[in-house]
């Protein structure tokens, strides 16, 4: 079964080679491109991952653009900067393959613990703890690592694209009545700065989009109650 990877970078061009290596046989790397400055996009192509541009800043804008561009029957989405193995992807997939969940996230375990900052994973924890409470999924991680059928996802009609993408897409597939399910994945120290979980400034940035959407999910709960 063929599957595409949705891959959103910026400026990841010391990090893909060790990604795009990786990827397992049968999962096709798309390389969303969101402005990057340095050989991101020249990196990608010279490993034949598909290359797609993506002019509108936000980390939400690039995974739904790589979703539109998708064509296979099942998606998945990881983050392009080494700190998740590609080579772990089956661990998400297969579950959605064989009909076992509708959506999977990969539950990040740090090795070493020091490759997820304590500012980040604290943020994580608190935002995670919530969505359990909201959705009754068993989740303990929004690990950006997951999979889910293409047709579905974009059924969801997701209209975050800024940080509160991964977590609009588990709320909306919650309301939705999807098997949501979690399976652990290492979570590596990342090739060069993170954008979000690297600065204390971007992990507020990043939690305060998620609590945006999580308020805005809520009201729309209500509206429909």
């Amino acid at each position: 079964m063929d599957i595409d990877v949705v891959l959103p970078c910026l400026d990841e061009e010391a990090a893909l080679p060790w990604v795009l290596e990786r990827m397992p046989d049968g999962f096709h790397p798309i390389i969303v491109d969101n402005g990057s400055t340095d050989r991101t996009t020249e990196v990608a192509a010279s490993f034949g991952a598909r290359v797609v541009h993506e002019p509108r800043r936000g980390f939400g804008a690039a995974c739904h653009a790589g979703l539109t561009a998708a064509t296979s029957d099942l998606v998945c989405f990881m983050d392009a900067d080494a700190s998740l193995d590609p080579r772990q992807l089956p661990r998400v997939a297969d579950p959605v393959v064989s009909d076992e969940a509708d959506l999977v996230l990969g539950r990040r375990v740090a090795r070493p613990r020091s490759a997820w900052p304590t500012h980040a994973r604290l943020g994580n924890a608190v935002l995670a703890g919530r969505l359990r409470r909201r959705t009754g999924a068993p989740l303990r991680d929004l690990g950006p690592m997951r999979a889910a059928r293409r047709l579905d996802l974009l059924a969801l009609h997701l209209a975050d694209r800024r940080f509160g993408y991964p977590l609009e897409m588990v709320l909306r597939a919650s309301a939705s009545g999807w098997r949501i399910a979690e399976t652990d994945v290492d979570y590596l120290p990342r090739t060069g700065r993170s954008k979000v979980t690297g600065t204390v400034r971007g992990t507020v940035r990043a939690v305060a989009d998620m609590r945006r959407v999580m308020a805005e999910q809520n009201q729309m709960a209500a509206g429909r109650s």
